[in-house]
């Protein structure tokens, strides 16, 4: 209660704000920035930026290379899927250990987890609109929404995150070890069986679906082990010392390098479309795109190691080995050294943009469709990156990022926040409204 200046009394307002008016509230611009940013860890928005323009730059180069020099994107492609969406759900894993660490002695769990579900199931829904889009032809509604895009399977995977926290190191260790060798078996079961038996047709268009980028089998296996690298990852930056991190990067090399190497040993056999089931892995076909080329006429590649081929148990090996590689050196030259030149700079905003600049990509993706050579194409693409990275600039400083990818995750999750905070009020209320009941009925007995 209080008094105004006539002298009336008020009742002070100690309620939380109406959802609708809370959305409405301003968000500041950093936190649309780093919203899925590690506080005091730089190299993880850089590697987020470099992997993003790497990504930008293989879905444009499939469309805006002419035919000559389309082999380009089958050779680029397969090599450098390291930098692709492997390495970006790693990132995307840490980043959700980072946002339920620092806030587990804050906040209640039901709100972190409500914050988690609510941005997965935005990304969730944004895949699925994606997958409508590609799968009208094959399936009707609503199982053209069900797919494995990037998306689709970052939402999940950051949900999934949240639950796998919860075992041991070791159980995950061990259940990520199982998925990625035992993976390739299974979904073969699946897909063979499909035809004759509808339990397997479901399980297969469960694990695989019609968009095979990144199945939940192996791709998941990823979530476990991730998780494991993120808690250390956030142990050193508790201590926050030199020491810490200079261990922390040895960790992450040492490991980095034994499953790049397992990677390659264990996948150096290769395949073609003839020994391969280009349902299960649609990454051969990057074989033939990478043979059109009639540069060198008698030159063809006799296969494609098993290792460069997406949802094979070594490639899910390699490209965890090459994550954590990359990891290691950019924390050890940004965060450890703060070597941050202009590149730098604009690679760690770019990866704080980096949901906005996959989005918005897709949307000029057909202006030069099969019509610029290599030298064109070069000039061509980083004007198209550099100029995306000036608008979600203006955007962000200017609009104040509303409507941005970025900006509406933080709505989603402060959505879920708020439910959290509702379901623990009424809890509360709930509890001392008993409270009162059984205080009073102790007073009548007596």
């Amino acid at each position: 209660m209080s008094t105004n200046q006539k002298g009336f009394i008020e009742k002070k307002n100690t309620e939380s704000p109406h959802v609708f008016n809370y959305l409405r509230e301003e968000i500041p611009i950093e936190d649309i920035e780093d919203y899925a940013s590690p506080k005091r860890l730089e190299s993880i928005d850089f590697v987020k930026g470099f992997a993003i323009i790497f990504i930008m730059l293989a879905h444009i180069g499939a469309e805006w290379l002419n035919n000559q020099w389309l082999f380009l994107v089958g050779i680029v492609f397969a090599w450098l899927d390291i930098l692709g969406p492997s390495l970006f759900t790693f990132l995307s894993a840490l980043s959700v250990i980072f946002s339920i660490k620092r806030k587990e002695k804050r906040l209640p769990q039901k709100i972190i987890r409500n914050r988690i579900f609510s941005r997965g199931l935005t990304l969730i829904l944004i895949g699925a609109i994606f997958n409508a889009l590609v799968n009208f032809n094959t399936y009707i509604f609503p199982f053209s929404l069900w797919g494995w895009n990037i998306l689709f399977f970052i939402g999940f995977s950051q949900i999934f995150s949240y639950y796998s926290l919860k075992m041991s190191k070791m159980t995950r260790i061990i259940l990520g070890l199982i998925i990625i060798f035992y993976s390739p078996a299974l979904v073969e079961l699946f897909y063979q069986g499909k035809d004759t038996n509808i339990l397997f047709w479901i399980l297969d268009f469960i694990a695989t679906s019609p968009v095979a980028q990144m199945p939940v089998l192996p791709w998941i296996s990823i979530s476990f082990i991730s998780t494991i690298f993120g808690e250390y990852l956030y142990e050193a930056m508790e201590k926050d010392t030199r020491d810490a991190f200079i261990g922390l990067v040895r960790l992450f090399l040492f490991w980095g390098i034994t499953l790049l190497i397992s990677g390659i040993i264990f996948g150096f056999r290769l395949h073609t479309l003839d020994t391969i089931n280009s349902d299960l892995y649609p990454h051969i076909f990057l074989l033939e795109t990478a043979n059109s080329q009639n540069i060198i006429p008698t030159f063809n590649f006799p296969g494609m190691p098993e290792f460069l081929i997406r949802n094979m148990s070594s490639q899910m090996l390699y490209n965890l080995g090459a994550a954590l590689m990359i990891i290691s050196v950019s924390l050890y030259l940004i965060d450890i050294n703060e070597r941050k030149g202009k590149f730098v700079r604009m690679m760690i905003f770019y990866g704080k943009i980096s949901l906005s600049l996959f989005m918005m990509h897709f949307g000029f993706i057909f202006i030069y469709a099969r019509f610029l050579p290599v030298w064109y194409f070069a000039v061509a693409y980083f004007g198209f990156v550099g100029l995306l990275g000036f608008m979600m600039y203006i955007w962000n400083h200017f609009a104040g990022g509303v409507g941005s990818p970025e900006w509406l995750m933080i709505q989603m999750g402060r959505i879920g926040e708020k439910t959290g905070d509702g379901i623990k009020k009424t809890s509360e209320k709930a509890y001392e409204k008993a409270k009162k009941g059984i205080k009073s009925i102790e007073k009548e007995l007596s």
